[in-house]
């Protein structure tokens, strides 16, 4: 799941998904933007068929914090 989701998320911003960390912080250390973390939602929802809790993801600051909604 973790190598499934650093592509994912690489596809939003321009960084190897070799260097994603579950420790990165979604907007300080890969610098995403609030759009580009709402379309990342998207992308991970229909990649897993799943639904995000919308407040949930607003207070998701790390790469860790995502897989763990993942795991729920």
């Amino acid at each position: 799941m973790t190598e499934k989701l650093k592509e994912i998320i690489s596809r939003y911003i321009n960084v190897n998904p070799d260097t994603i960390t579950p420790e990165a912080d979604l907007r300080g250390d890969l610098g995403m933007t609030s759009l580009e973390l709402v379309d990342m939602a998207v992308a991970i929802e229909d990649e897993y068929g799943i639904q995000l809790d919308d407040l949930a993801m607003v207070n998701t600051k790390t790469v860790a914090d995502i897989l763990a909604l993942l795991q729920k």
